[in-house]
């Protein structure tokens, strides 16, 4: 552990991190040069020399690090990540004891108490995930408390922290035993195919844990679906599984096929059944329109940004435009799963999209449910940012 910087904080969002505030952004700094390695530790105080909190300095998309105490006392060394990890791991008891649900988060970042840092289990095996350099540079004091905490099978890391903002590529087993991929889990009764040593994804996302099961409950039966931006298919598979007529998954990857194939398979399900397009997914609502196709569910979950050759998208540009996309192929009485996962905006926002791409495309509609992160993905009152997910059923009249 290194010794402490001292961060001045403008005195205009000084009341932000007297109230708890957790991420040091670069404009609220009054001396960023000070901060020259990541993963030391930081003093912030207001202009008046006042303690603020301590932290780490650490790159991580907007953010220069993260307050960890903003008691002036507290240590930042091995007992501190031991208390936080085995607190995080007690508020998770009912998941590990659900036999239908094996991969779930068990340490969510700000939400837990470290910034820049999830934990999360897979029957077994344990995936710490790092967003940055400076909470790279803690690994054996966050191992060691895991270790200390919880029994596994093995554990396995991704680094999100490249000066590109993309994924290091490195071998991500840290210790215990390998796994054997696919990695079968479960989730609400239902089979994923996980794999934790290939790249910067896992296989599925789950922060949508609570939206999938209300698409098998209680909106599929009967239904023909239509999941867009569909990456492993894993709405698609919940859809099969609730009763849908057929399921068609569009992604623009190549491999995204193969995935949604695997998912499909080890449910047993038919998946020459089901349609799986790799395609640009603003062309297919053109081919859909030009056919004069039409579905009963459409599942809308783009990514943040995304560029394809024809398209740029970012979420809190245009997701009103790609909304009235997928009205145009609604059938009447269908239902629209409008989801995103940009912190850029708020639901009080995403539901103003949704709003103005009803009225531009001259129809009503009724908002059914909504959904947040679940209980596992632990967020803060102090950083709304956290709490990202935002999901709308919505029914066109």
């Amino acid at each position: 552990m290194s010794g402490k910087t001292i961060v001045k904080i403008k005195n205009k969002y000084r009341t932000d991190y007297k109230s708890g505030y957790p991420l040091i952004t670069k404009e609220a700094i009054l001396n960023v040069e000070v901060l020259k390695t990541e993963g030391e530790i930081i003093h912030i105080v207001d202009e008046q020399g006042q303690f603020l909190g301590k932290g780490y300095y650490g790159l991580q998309n907007k953010g220069y690090g993260w307050v960890l105490s903003f008691n002036k006392n507290e240590e930042i060394d091995q007992s501190f990540f031991e208390e936080k990890i085995a607190a995080a791991v007690s508020l998770r008891k009912q998941f590990y004891e659900n036999t239908e649900t094996t991969a779930f988060r068990v340490f969510n970042g700000a939400g837990d108490g470290i910034g820049g840092l999830t934990i999360d289990y897979f029957a077994g095996y344990y995936l710490v995930t790092w967003y940055s350099k400076g909470i790279y540079s803690f690994k054996d004091e966050v191992i060691h408390a895991l270790e200390k905490t919880v029994s596994y099978k093995g554990i396995y890391e991704k680094k999100r922290f490249a000066d590109t903002g993309q994924y290091v590529e490195d071998d991500d087993f840290v210790k215990g035993e390998r796994g054997e991929f696919p990695m079968i889990v479960k989730e609400n009764g239902v089979n994923f195919a996980i794999y934790l040593n290939d790249g910067a994804m896992t296989g599925v996302f789950l922060d949508q844990r609570e939206v999938r099961k209300a698409i098998r409950d209680r909106y599929s039966d009967g239904k023909t679906v239509l999941n867009t931006f569909s990456y492993t298919g894993a709405f698609s598979v919940f859809a099969a599984l609730g009763g849908a007529a057929k399921t068609t998954s569009v992604d623009l990857a190549n491999r995204s096929k193969a995935k949604t194939i695997e998912q499909f398979s080890i449910n047993d399900i038919d998946f020459e059944a089901q349609d799986i397009i790799v395609d640009d997914v603003f062309q297919y609502f053109k081919y859909a329109v030009r056919k004069q196709l039409a579905f009963d569910l459409v599942i809308l979950d783009p990514p943040s940004f995304a560029r394809s050759k024809k398209v740029t998208f970012s979420a809190a540009k245009d997701y009103k435009n790609l909304l009235k996309e997928a009205i145009a192929i609604t059938e009447n009485g269908g239902v629209i799963v409008a989801s995103t996962n940009s912190n850029a905006f708020g639901m009080k926002k995403f539901k103003g999209f949704i709003n103005s791409a009803f009225k531009e495309s001259g129809t009503n509609y009724q908002i059914l449910e909504e959904f947040s992160l679940p209980e596992d993905f632990r967020t803060s009152k102090d950083f709304k940012e956290g709490n990202y997910l935002k999901v709308v059923f919505i029914r066109k009249a």
